[in-house]
């Protein structure tokens, strides 16, 4: 029995951990499986609701564990694209964002790893809010049960982590949610519809090549120049921009897979002729492909210094720079903006520190 009344989190546990957990306090390995297939797979929300396991265990259950890690607070609906931005508060009280990003074949669920960011990234309203705290596994996890329970769970086909925070400096976390989802007893998502971003921390990029965890890779890159970078991203002063590409090479080479390098455009800033040099020659040396993004406007954060100056590359200039890219063999996507109507779109994503 838990004697110190704080009651253990099993949302989050994987499979050994909650098979350890269930022979620890005297109960058969099984369970741990059953618990499991009930929280991830069948989006169990209470311990009453698993129907396989006694009456007399949920009861024990119930009296020392938790299964709830997130509280709903408020949803926004973008009429204009069908976007959805989902407001969550964890226990102590701190707010996060999720997104569901609704497209033709698919559905994308956006989930964050961290309340704000630490990175400081110029163009980036997350990084505007500061930073608090890592997200518990249970917390990344539950961002993709409450809105998988909402939309139905075979209608979440995508996950990106590409919300709040930079899942490399909540490493272990993230591994452990993306062990979570991609389980064979989740019945969930395969890893190939699963794609993690970083800003930049380059030795994490080597162990995630390293661990035998295979999932998409995207990198933010938003200039081939190092001083350009380390101004509107200052990771870059920690983790330049070289060590980050010998990194990716690695990644690309131990994986085989394909990186995708995501570049956000700022008017007179990566939007020049001698950008294209650099793209071309970066996508030229790594197994690759380029996501433009339009700039979306952070207003809403009231920003100061560079991140107040910074204006978008026009839709037509966009196109351009894409286009000539795409004559130097470079695949090159253009993202559609989605959400900037209630601040959901990429870059946009940001609440008050409390």
């Amino acid at each position: 029995m838990n004697t110190n009344n704080k009651k253990i989190q099993l949302k989050g546990l994987t499979l050994p951990e909650l098979e350890e957990y269930f022979v620890s306090i005297g109960e058969p390995k099984f369970r741990g499986r059953q618990v499991f297939n009930w929280m991830y797979n069948h989006l169990a929300a209470d311990f009453s609701e698993m129907g396989n396991i006694s009456k007399e265990l949920r009861q024990k259950l119930s009296a020392n564990c938790e299964l709830q890690t997130l509280n709903l607070v408020t949803t926004q609906n973008s009429p204009s694209t069908g976007t959805k931005k989902y407001l969550f508060a964890t226990h102590d009280e701190r707010k996060i964002e999720s997104v569901v990003i609704p497209e033709k074949e698919r559905n994308t669920l956006c989930i964050s790893t961290q309340v704000g960011c630490p990175l400081d990234c110029k163009f980036c309203a997350t990084g505007l809010m500061g930073y608090k705290r890592n997200l518990s596994v249970g917390e990344v996890v539950d961002q993709y049960l409450l809105t998988a329970k909402e939309h139905g769970k075979k209608n979440i086909t995508n996950i990106v982590y590409m919300g709040m925070g930079e899942p490399f400096l909540n490493y272990e976390t993230t591994l452990k949610s993306v062990e979570i989802f991609t389980h064979e007893l989740t019945k969930g998502l395969s890893r190939l519809r699963i794609t993690i971003s970083t800003a930049g921390i380059a030795p994490r990029i080597k162990d995630l090549a390293d661990c035998g965890v295979r999932v998409k890779l995207a990198f933010s890159l938003h200039s081939g120049f190092e001083d350009i970078r380390s101004m509107i991203m200052p990771i870059n002063k920690k983790y330049s921009l070289k060590e980050n590409l010998e990194a990716l090479k690695y990644y690309a080479k131990k994986t085989k897979t394909r990186i995708t390098f995501e570049y956000t455009m700022l008017k007179d800033i990566n939007d020049r002729n001698e950008d294209i040099k650099a793209l071309t020659k970066i996508c030229s040396s790594i197994p690759s492909k380029i996501n433009i993004i339009p700039f979306n406007s952070i207003k809403h954060m009231a920003p100061e210094g560079i991140s107040s100056k910074l204006e978008p590359t026009s839709l037509t200039e966009i196109h351009q720079f894409a286009d000539k890219l795409r004559n130097n063999n470079i695949t090159v996507m253009i993202r559609e903006t989605q959400g900037d109507d209630i601040a959901a779109a990429c870059g946009q994503l940001a609440v008050k520190i409390n």
